[in-house]
């Protein structure tokens, strides 16, 4: 089958957020972690691939997006959406903006616009600055991320010392006249030589009425819920051909690395009733991860243990002052990746994985490369399966910020009715 719509997503909880919320239309889709090692075969409608380069250096970010981008165009797309977080999680230096510069550049584009706005998950941008609740970004939990600490709402403020060319905006009252409207302020911009447009979204409307407006853009940026209207809108989303659920033995394990407020809040909820082992950095540079792996060999998997290293910003910032940010973060993506794949040797077939990073790194340790897209336990995060070593298993991928308190407990009860 052609591609039609080609993603790129710069972490792997976001591009099953992409890949859920596609799924929604009943379009084929695809993802894949992690750019194919060989030529395209065997695509669907809407292909999606996940990178790992969030906080990658950002020459090393837009090398993997550009050959991301060379395979989809390989594929047939002649579209391309750029994903990142809805909370626009980037650094001065990138890389939100020098990946969109640079696919760009591979297209032949003068424009693009920026939308990261979810509101079914509470993310709005209004007048540029991007809400999370009724909380401005910088005064939401996510001025204490680990890794991408936002110190600023306003998203022109933020992009502008990532990109080349200038900054701008189109404002709801714009939004709300239409796509129409829409695309012409967005010429205006362009005869004026704006590159890089901010695009203000507060209700799942105004993202209906950008995507209609924008949707034969070579390529478009944001959040994955100004992508999801686009299925329906470009032609050749077929729907997909579903395979029956595999039968999964019941072993299952909870691995959360992400010290978002939500996270924190799941993890505290979740070990009211099941087993948890808490992760710290500064023992596992000492010590290393035996310790942890030897108390998941004392579990029952059927009771879903849950190793975490979620903790306080207070808890974050002291490993961070000691270990530095980068091997603090390494030490426990490690030691979570080594888990995973002890707990799938040892029967584990259902994995809850929270975190970004996590994610990338779980994913990767166990060898996953295409995951086929099932039902949302949650907006923007849904069951998947897959294969590892050999065997299927089930695996959710969830944003740290993303679900509800209930939401360990909530995924492993859906599993079974996919």
């Amino acid at each position: 089958m052609a591609t039609v719509l080609g993603c790129i997503a710069d972490d792997f909880t976001g591009a099953t957020d992409l890949a859920g919320l596609l799924a929604r239309s009943g379009a084929a889709v695809r993802l894949r972690m992690g750019v194919p090692d060989g030529p395209p075969q065997d695509t669907a409608g809407i292909e999606v691939i996940a990178l790992k380069i969030r906080t990658a250096p950002v020459a090393e970010a837009v090398a993997q997006a550009r050959a991301a981008l060379a395979w989809l165009r390989g594929a047939g797309a002649e579209r391309v959406f750029w994903k990142y977080c809805s909370t626009f999680d980037s650094t001065p230096q990138g890389n939100i903006g020098p990946v969109a510069e640079a696919l760009m550049a591979d297209l032949g584009v003068q424009q693009t616009i920026y939308c990261p706005a979810f509101p079914e998950n509470g993310r709005a941008v209004f007048m540029g600055n991007l809400f999370v609740g009724r909380d401005p970004l910088d005064e939401s939990p996510m001025k204490d991320h680990p890794l991408t600490p936002m110190r600023d709402a306003n998203l022109m403020r933020l992009l502008a010392p990532q990109v080349t060319r200038p900054v701008g905006l189109v404002d709801r009252l714009c939004v709300a006249r239409g796509a129409g409207a829409l695309r012409a302020e967005l010429g205006r911009l362009d005869a004026a030589g704006v590159a890089h447009v901010v695009v203000d979204a507060v209700a799942d409307a105004d993202l209906g009425v950008i995507a209609e407006a924008c949707h034969d853009m070579p390529l478009m940026t944001g959040g994955s819920a100004v992508a999801a209207p686009l299925p329906g809108l470009l032609s050749g989303g077929a729907a997909a051909a579903r395979g029956p659920a595999p039968d999964l033995a019941p072993g299952a394990v909870v691995l959360s690395g992400s010290c978002s407020a939500m996270t924190r809040a799941q993890v505290a909820a979740y070990l009211q009733h099941a087993p948890g082992y808490k992760l710290d950095p500064l023992v596992l540079r000492t010590e290393g991860a035996g310790a942890a792996l030897a108390w998941l060999e004392a579990q029952a998997l059927q009771d879903a243990p849950l190793v975490y290293a979620t903790a306080e910003p207070g808890e974050v910032r002291a490993a961070q002052q000691a270990l530095g940010v980068a091997e603090a973060g390494a030490l426990v993506e490690d030691a979570l990746a080594r888990i995973a794949v002890a707990a799938r040797d040892r029967g584990a077939r259902r994995f809850v994985v929270a975190g970004g990073e996590t994610s990338g790194a779980v994913t990767q340790a166990l060898g996953v490369v295409q995951l086929d897209v099932r039902r949302e336990i949650a907006p923007g995060v849904p069951w998947c399966f897959a294969e590892s070593g050999g065997v299927d298993i089930a695996l959710t991928l969830k944003s740290g910020n993303f679900g509800a308190e209930s939401f360990f407990t909530d995924a492993l009860a859906l599993v079974d009715t996919l």
